[in-house]
């Protein structure tokens, strides 16, 4: 009884903190609301978006992202990471599980909200560099990140890891979403994501905003310090997952097989205990039991 409340109030509480206070009526939108979908039951999208890998993968693709200069200009001037993380936080959860698993018209709507908003966000960093968030090229490297970096935490962490073809469907579709965002030869399979961030290498470095938000996410956190050390298991888990070079901009120094397999199985520990947790919260998403498309 003791360990079944104690689950529930975590469950609820970190379902609270990712899906903000609205979480419950938007899960039941979400969920509930009949219609068609963007994405069938069971399909890559849905796989690696209900996983507890994402939490993983959301703190990786921070970090890669804000190698760009001109990417982490807008994220410093206009998102309010630091000052709001949490409600930035519920806002990009509640997109992409509106994208995953929503009604095609609230999806589309969510689409549109966010281009509207990326027409807005443009300017020059305290370093001249200018930026506008509608880029096209910006707007890819942004996804890019982002998808490399869900697809690599699902593969390390992931309760069920998708084979290859799993993969390159998941790129694919996810493809779609982009291109409805705005972003131009959006990859459709690993090897094309893999070339593509390639392909930014020579546009990557450490500014002083993005060492500003590496400190603020790697090492001052916005969380209550009994939760200090699970969020560090999520974290050394997203930069070992890293690809060398851009593990080696975000946090410099030797590599250590022994601490990266201990930095893995923290990783594996940390998504395995919030599966736990949101097993018990009613308001958790439950990708099993969605509706079936009409």
């Amino acid at each position: 009884m003791v360990l079944s409340a104690l689950r529930r109030r975590a469950g609820d509480s970190l379902f609270a903190r990712v899906a903000g206070p609205d979480g419950p009526a938007a899960r039941a939108r979400i969920h509930e609301t009949p219609g068609p979908r963007w994405f069938e039951p069971g399909s890559p999208v849905r796989i690696v978006h209900g996983d507890a890998s994402m939490f993983v993968g959301g703190l990786r693709a921070l970090l890669l992202q804000a190698l760009h200069p001109a990417a982490m200009a807008g994220v410093a001037g206009h998102s309010g990471y630091k000052s709001d993380p949490w409600g930035r936080l519920a806002r990009t959860s509640t997109f992409l599980a509106v994208t995953a698993f929503g009604t095609a018209d609230d999806a589309q709507a969510a689409v549109d909200r966010v281009r509207a908003i990326h027409e807005r966000v443009r300017g020059t960093s305290p370093e001249g560099v200018k930026y506008r968030a509608s880029d096209p090229d910006l707007l890819r490297w942004v996804h890019v990140a982002e998808i490399d970096s869900f697809v690599a935490a699902h593969r390390m962490v992931g309760a069920s890891p998708l084979d290859a073809a799993g993969y390159d469907e998941y790129v694919a579709q996810m493809a779609t979403v982009a291109e409805r965002l705005g972003v131009v030869g959006a990859p459709t399979t690993t090897a094309e994501l893999a070339q593509q961030i390639e392909a930014y290498r020579a546009e990557l470095r450490v500014s002083p905003q993005a060492r500003d938000t590496i400190d603020f996410l790697l090492h001052q956190p916005p969380v209550p310090w009994t939760l200090r050390l699970p969020y560090r298991g999520l974290t050394d888990s997203a930069v070992v997952s890293m690809q060398p070079w851009a593990r080696a901009m975000v946090r410099p120094g030797a590599v250590s097989p022994r601490r990266d397999a201990a930095a893995r199985a923290a990783g594996r520990g940390v998504t395995r205990l919030i599966r736990w947790s949101l097993a018990a919260t009613p308001d958790a998403p439950r990708p099993a039991v969605e509706p079936t498309p009409a």
